[in-house]
């Protein structure tokens, strides 16, 4: 069987949505920008197929677009949805295809421009009068309603539910936020993001930075938010302790080793799984699980562990369930933070992981979230020692 490998892991800098840099870049100029940034690396020829996760935008196949703008006309394209989890799954069903000889040279992501989505109410041009014509906001329902898991409020359906069902503190869901601002903060000034993001070219001017982590947040300010739901007794979810909405783009080329082109990494292994849609921010534990078992390793071999910050309360409930050493979670910031492109963010914390590995001599990692309607998704990757 052909082994799965990381040869190129990229990224656009994450925006915050409707007011950040990306606001007027929408979901096909930034596939384009990092399938072309991740092509430019390799032999176009060889390239097999393009597969991105779309899960905000919808309606199209946004990889196939890509793939021509990035001038890989002889290549397809698959949209590819798993909510949060979207940008993971094309990278999964990536390196599925290449371990069973299907496909040689894949590029694979996720893309998530919530500023121009359907989810966001946006201006679409002016009718024959001149009046404005505006796009009504529309997602679709992740899993039927029900009134503990809100199709529509993930603050309640994830973050609420998840740290009453673990004990979790308004008081330790502000000091993680607070860790994972100064986390991110702590890898932009120290320049570990800069081998993954290739800076965007957008009418605001050029963007290479992530833009979502605030230097200005401390305990207080934290806890001086109001809660989102201030009728529901002992609600400790804010808008601080949440990820933010945000715009944001990733790709990986996963080749098979028969190519031998050089490696940056290995996917060892991945798990998806389902539970009950109002243990949503609990899935993670499950997929971590499932995964590690499939790649024949245990839990104290794992060097770092990215576990996306949906809401605060997601990796400390991870951390408690799999007794994890807190200092190799999400090392560099989180959704919290860095924020959380839906669609993106699985590849986004793969493309972290392989880098910042890199940096320490090599390892495994671990990437894992959850995903609306009670979903979760882990993998497993390991880079080689220089």
């Amino acid at each position: 069987m052909p082994e799965a490998v990381i040869v190129s892991a990229l990224r656009a800098p994450i925006g915050t949505a409707r007011k950040g840099t990306l606001r007027d870049t929408n979901a096909f100029d930034l596939s384009h920008h990092v399938v072309s940034a991740v092509a430019e690396q390799l032999d176009g020829a060889r390239v097999d197929d393009v597969i991105l996760g779309e899960g905000r935008y919808g309606g199209g196949v946004l990889a196939r677009h890509a793939a021509i703008t990035a001038g890989l006309p002889g290549t397809s394209g698959l949209a590819n949805n798993r909510h949060c989890a979207a940008g993971m799954a094309a990278v999964q069903s990536a390196a599925g295809s290449i371990r069973a000889g299907m496909d040689e040279l894949i590029i694979a992501g996720g893309v998530n421009s919530e500023s121009t989505s359907p989810r966001s109410r946006f201006r679409i041009g002016r009718d024959e009068e001149g009046n404005e014509q505006w796009q009504d906001p529309w997602t679709s329902p992740s899993h039927p309603e029900r009134a503990d898991a809100p199709t529509m409020d993930m603050s309640i359906t994830v973050g609420w539910n998840t740290a009453v069902k673990s004990g979790i503190s308004r008081e330790e869901l502000d000091a993680w936020a607070l860790r994972s601002h100064r986390n991110a903060i702590a890898a932009i000034d120290e320049g570990r993001f800069k081998e993954e993001i290739v800076p965007i070219e957008t009418p605001h001017g050029l963007f290479a930075v992530d833009e979502h982590p605030r230097r200005d947040t401390s305990l207080e300010r934290l806890a001086g938010l109001k809660v989102l739901h201030p009728e529901i007794e002992g609600f400790s979810i804010t808008a601080g302790n949440a990820s933010g909405s945000n715009d944001g783009a990733a790709a990986l080329a996963i080749a098979s080793d028969r190519l031998g082109l050089p490696a940056l990494g290995y996917i060892r292994s991945w798990a998806s799984v389902g539970v009950d849609p109002a243990d949503t921010g609990l899935a993670p534990i499950e997929a971590i699980t499932k995964a590690v078992a499939r790649a024949g390793i245990s839990l104290s071999a794992v060097k770092l562990i990215e576990i996306n910050e949906a809401f605060a309360s997601v990796p400390i409930a991870a951390i408690r369930a799999l007794d994890l050493d807190e200092q190799i979670v999400n090392y560099s910031g989180s959704g919290c933070s860095l924020g959380h492109p839906v669609a993106a963010t699985g590849a986004r914390m793969i493309v972290t992981l392989v880098h910042e590995l890199r940096r320490r001599g090599g390892g495994f990692g671990i990437a894992a979230l959850c995903a609306g309607g009670g979903m979760g998704s882990a993998t497993v990757i390991e880079v080689p020692a220089p």
